[in-house]
């Protein structure tokens, strides 16, 4: 219907994306986003490394794989036409050892059933080609794989949401969330707003929100901080393009990397620690409540008796920064802990399973007349507008259903 009026909970990448999506292709629906902070893309957004990935690490087939791929080329076609930065400085995932050689080829044939833009193996010589100051002994280079300003795109979104005659309604803390007659209700304390559908896009809360919405409980949101240092300016010139390692396929995380940014800073990190808060960006930020909640979920008793070894090797690195760096030299050797400063932190909406098993893939689940994001993790900036695409067409496709 041409005069429906579609909510969008939360103001984040996804769900701006998303708000914006239907504004634009749905002429006549009436868009408003309902955020709980004074400013868009204040959490995973505003705390995002800037990758957009070419979709080298995901299960062929997942909708995190075919939704990166498409999002790249949307996201590039949006950053050059709106003038934002997009600049595409390559990326090596580096095998330090010849015992990673496996799992580098196996990563190499999925992203290339992912079919990832002009990837391609390179061996020690050639490393140093690209990268003058790294190590390894092999890699693969994805050339596309570019940098860009993640919050700056989410505000345009904004933007494009409100010349389009929607709505980004700031400081509305959701509470309450009953369908009633023909539509949704949504609570802000005694502030209400009734939309036809509802999208939820919250992020670290979305599980919470969920629960309003009388979803099901799993999966869980977990929240890890992920913690950078900043290489010192005069050091600076030892990385070119972004370098990561091979990853461990028993997790979500990449490892501590080394990024670029465009405002000619370098990143190197993150670790993975678990917060002890939902919005837990610093080591002192801890909620009583949250660790009780967490507690009292089977899931994360499990996933503690699995990785509690990682953990303790993660935590040790958050309060050292020798060893944070001992593993990080091994890609730039010329690099040490002198040569870097604390950087920020964000954190990671990791959704758990009751199994303990760290969700990988995007999930969404649909409750009636409402859609659920209950996983959306990286690379979700980078496929936030072929996310919202995706939303948008099952929710109008499920319409008549409801």
């Amino acid at each position: 219907m041409a005069d429906e009026t579609i909510g969008i909970v939360g103001a984040g990448i996804v769900g701006l994306a998303t708000a914006r999506e239907i504004a634009l292709s749905r002429p006549g629906t009436r868009v408003v986003v309902l955020e709980k902070e004074q400013e868009v893309s204040l959490h995973q957004t505003g705390h995002n490394s800037g990758v957009v990935h070419a979709g080298i690490y995901y299960k062929p087939g997942s909708l995190k794989a075919d939704l990166t791929v498409r999002g790249v080329a949307l996201l590039r076609e949006y950053c050059q036409e709106r003038e934002l930065p997009y600049r595409e400085i390559g990326k090596l995932v580096v095998a330090v050892r010849e015992d990673e050689l496996g799992r580098m080829n196996d990563l190499y044939e999925r992203a290339r059933n992912n079919h990832v833009p002009d990837l391609r193996k390179i061996s020690r010589e050639e490393i140093r080609e690209l990268e003058p100051h790294a190590g390894g002994v092999a890699a693969l280079h994805s050339p596309r794989t570019a940098i860009t300003d993640y919050p700056a795109i989410a505000r345009a979104f904004a933007k494009d949401v409100v010349d389009s005659g929607g709505e980004v309604r700031l400081g509305f803390p959701v509470t309450g969330i009953t369908t009633v007659p023909g539509g949704v209700e949504v609570a802000s304390g005694q502030e209400r707003v009734t939309v036809d559908r509802l999208i939820l896009c919250a992020g670290l809360q979305s599980d919470l929100v969920a629960k309003l919405a009388q979803d099901k409980q799993e999966p869980k949101i977990v929240p890890f901080r992920g913690e950078y240092m900043l290489l010192k300016p005069e050091k600076t010139h030892l990385v070119r393009g972004l370098l990561y390692p091979v990853p461990d396929p028993r997790y979500p995380f990449l490892g501590v990397h080394f990024t670029p940014r465009v405002d000619g800073t370098v990143e190197v990190g993150p670790n993975a620690v678990l917060a002890l808060a939902r919005e837990g960006y610093t080591r002192t930020r801890i909620s009583p409540a949250h660790l009780l909640g967490l507690a009292a979920y089977p899931g994360a008793w499990k996933m503690a008796a699995q990785h509690w070894r990682t953990g303790i090797k993660e935590y040790r690195g958050s309060f050292s920064a020798a060893a944070f760096m001992k593993d990080a030299k091994l890609y730039v050797p010329g690099v040490s802990a002198a040569d870097v400063v604390r950087g920020g932190a964000g954190l990671r909406a990791q959704a758990l399973d009751r199994d303990g098993t760290l969700v990988d893939d995007f999930r969404i689940h649909q409750v009636g007349r409402i859609t659920a994001v209950r996983n959306a993790p990286s690379p979700a900036a980078t496929a936030s507008m072929a996310i919202a695409e995706h939303l948008v067409q099952a929710m109008f496709k499920n319409r008549s259903a409801i």
